[in-house]
């Protein structure tokens, strides 16, 4: 929507209403560069997150919706550390996710179809965050929506996408976002994963969506580690967009990513903004709302600016939550025994004495580690 306003200053200067030496065609001409309206959409969402974070913890109160917690029966010591938690106002992720839209589409241009796609990811997502945190609610217990029931929606949404990005976006320079490029090599392994690429694209946005929602079990954690983590996807996609900067780097290069830092930005700014309201102790949690949101859109982001790979690095962090769930789970099924006090990770630290905020903030630095270590392979082609 904001980009109108540079096209604006075109048809007025066409029409000869302003003059290139007025002040008001070089205040328009800013709207033309993608680094200016990233910075706004940033910050537009963290004042939209700011702005109705009180008004939603207010209304969340009103209609009751409290986050549920397992029993102690479920969780053994876990529950003497978080059971107060219990009540505490959830599906705060709508404040995440109306944030991303709204700034999102007043920043970017309309007519680039990744940005759609990344979009209707994350709400799609979204909605069975939503979906799933009414029913914790409803029923009051921690449990939510079948999990065959997720799965078959995530792999929905996933496939849609991973089908859009795979044969709706065009590629430049005969590169699709179908090739496939691993990091610390400068040409495409594979030029060409035809319909595989779909199913590659699906396996990264249900796997990305379910760690980022592992990482959401402490005050602000989730919310953290998804600001490092958008802030080096708004760089990848800034690099992947501008045919320059591609080059020099040995990265593909597709001239519709250079919107993408846009909705990354929003992203980061939407995130810091709640991170107002869900540092420890936390006023509110995001849910499932949030979480499966997150993970849908850094997903999506890394499959359009082709650095799907280096999302296991850049998102280090939530790949050490989703491993150690699956670990766990292997190790007692075929050992009779448990890896870790307790799955996912941080319950672990937290179990070994660790205070609930040295577990946030060490991780967050892990985050930000993670994150510089997947920009540094940029340089290692």
């Amino acid at each position: 929507m904001m980009y109108w306003l540079y096209e604006l200053r075109e048809w007025l200067t066409a029409h000869h209403w302003i003059s290139e030496d007025a002040a008001l065609y070089k205040i328009l001409n800013l709207f033309r560069y993608h680094t200016f309206r990233a910075g706004g959409a940033a910050l537009t969402a963290f004042i939209l997150s700011l702005m109705y974070g009180n008004k939603l913890i207010c209304k969340l109160i009103s209609l009751k919706l409290g986050q549920p917690v397992r029993t102690a029966e479920e969780v053994g010591k876990l529950f003497e550390l978080q059971g107060k938690k219990a009540g505490t106002p959830t599906m705060g992720g709508i404040l995440i996710l109306g944030a991303i839209v709204i700034s999102t589409l007043m920043w970017a241009k309309w007519d680039n179809i990744m940005v759609w796609t990344v979009l209707l990811t994350t709400i799609g997502l979204g909605a069975l965050g939503f979906y799933d945190d009414y029913l914790k609610i409803s029923k009051k217990n921690s449990k939510g929506a079948n999990a065959r029931v997720k799965l078959i929606w995530q792999t929905s949404v996933a496939i849609l996408a991973g089908f859009t990005f795979a044969y709706a976006v065009p590629g430049d320079n005969g590169i699709t976002l179908r090739a496939l490029y691993i990091p610390f090599v400068k040409d495409a392994v594979i030029p060409d994963m035809h319909f595989f690429a779909v199913a590659f694209f699906a396996v990264i946005i249900v796997g990305a969506s379910n760690a980022v929602n592992l990482t959401d079990g402490l005050d602000g954690l989730a919310t953290g580690c998804s600001i490092t983590t958008s802030l080096a996807y708004a760089a990848f996609g800034y690099i992947c967009g501008n045919a320059k900067y591609s080059e020099y780097l040995g990265v593909a290069h597709n001239s519709l990513a250079n919107e993408l830092p846009i909705v990354a930005m929003a992203m980061a700014g939407a995130c810091l903004g709640f991170l107002w309201f869900n540092a420890h102790p936390a006023r509110m949690f995001m849910g499932d709302t949030g979480s499966l949101a997150l993970g849908g859109c850094i997903a999506a982001l890394a499959i359009g600016c082709k650095q799907e790979i280096v999302l296991a690095l850049v998102g280090g962090v939530f790949v050490m939550e989703a491993m150690s769930v699956i670990l766990q789970v292997w190790s007692f099924k075929k050992r009779g025994k448990r890896i870790f006090r307790m799955a996912p990770i941080h319950h672990h630290f937290e179990l070994g004495g660790w205070h609930e905020n040295q577990v946030i903030v060490r991780f967050w630095v892990l985050s930000l580690l993670f994150a510089m270590l997947g920009l540094a392979t940029l340089k290692l082609r």
